[in-house]
């Protein structure tokens, strides 16, 4: 089974007007992220916009990405449903199109009981086969969490090995840790806490903000590795700025805004969110420059 680990940009989602994918620019963007070392690729995130997408455009992206990556790094889609069957579904339609791993997310509407939850990741994780499944829980934009119970049971699932915690609870993730005892392996989710969270036992970061600065990410990632935490520290802080300015601004819209900064033509966040007027892509730009990504 492949092991993950590393940088993992989310990737963001170009459509055009007419709705459909633009896939030169993200054939271009995941060229552009292969080069600059990233160790994997994960499309439908929460920064690829999973929920504004239909089932056709989503295939799209993934068959578009799998291709485009031609095998040098992994490939990690994104399953998101309010139904175990379309979740199971959407499993076995990226497992045919070639992805190396599932990133497990749930939808809810109404609220999940702990036993549906568990329910939905057991069934992706049979979908999926031999391939790894990442749990993905963000209490921010999901109305049903996983619980510890609930992640220390599905961390005896076979191919259940990590999990990315969007909680940006350390304390949370040391549970986790300990609850697992090795069985799963915890990504982190934002710019501002990767040292961190590989210093209580990470094996890398899934986050938006590694498309717009990958060297950055790589060069702190490395330090880690070499266990130089005070260059760690001294390349994590300024990154913070950048999760600053994501918490100003929606997610989607302050990604593509920096994309189309740097060059490439990702277009607006889909509709109904809003592009950023452009007082607001000057203050992205000015990000940008101080992490040296502009």
């Amino acid at each position: 089974m492949t092991s993950f680990s590393g940088v993992y940009p989310y990737l963001v989602s170009p459509v055009t007007d007419g709705g459909q994918i633009d896939k030169p620019v993200l054939t271009a963007l995941v060229e552009h992220l292969i080069n600059s070392g990233v160790h994997g690729l994960t499309p439908l995130g929460s920064t690829g916009e999973f929920a504004y997408l239909n089932a056709d455009q989503r295939t799209e992206i993934v068959k578009t990405v799998v291709e485009a990556a031609r095998g040098r790094v992994p490939v990690i889609a994104g399953v998101a449903a309010t139904t175990i069957q379309d979740a199971v579904a959407q499993t076995a339609r990226y497992a045919a199109l070639g992805v190396d791993g599932i990133l497990a997310i749930l939808e809810a509407y109404f609220p999940v009981s702990e036993q549906g939850v568990e329910d939905y990741f057991r069934a992706i994780a049979a979908a999926a086969g031999k391939l790894p499944v990442v749990l993905y829980t963000n209490p921010q934009f999901q109305r049903s969490d996983l619980s510890l119970p609930v992640i220390e049971r599905l961390s005896h699932v076979e191919n259940i090995n990590y999990i990315k915690d969007a909680s940006t609870n350390t304390g949370r993730l040391l549970s986790i840790i300990e609850r697992t005892q090795g069985r799963m392996q915890v990504f982190a989710a934002s710019a501002h806490i990767p040292a961190c969270v590989m210093l209580i036992g990470g094996v890398g970061w899934m986050a938006g903000p590694a498309c717009i600065v990958p060297k950055q990410s790589l060069a702190l990632h490395e330090a880690v590795k070499q266990g130089d935490w005070k260059k760690a520290m001294e390349l994590q802080r300024p990154l913070w700025r950048i999760n600053e300015i994501f918490a100003k601004y929606s997610i989607a819209g302050c990604i593509k805004a920096a994309l189309q900064l740097q060059g490439f033509a990702v277009g607006d966040p889909l509709q109904p969110q809003v592009p950023l007027n452009e007082a607001a892509r000057q203050e992205i730009a000015e990000v940008l420059r101080s992490v040296g990504a502009l």
